[in-house]
């Protein structure tokens, strides 16, 4: 039962993959959250020396 081995090398191939994936999503997630915090704590003044809205709606 060769086909069987198959099967299980690519189950196993599967879900190591898609936990790579997963963790590579957490990091890439966590980066994101770090620049959004920086950009909100570091944004710019306006003309009139107050601090403009951090979100444009």
């Amino acid at each position: 039962m060769p086909w069987l081995m198959i099967v299980v090398l690519l189950l196993v191939l599967a879900l190591a993959g898609a936990g790579f994936a997963l963790k590579l999503l957490w990091i890439l997630a966590a980066v994101l959250l770090v620049l959004w915090l920086a950009g909100f704590v570091a944004r710019s003044t306006g003309p009139s020396g107050r601090r403009s809205r951090w979100y444009r709606w």
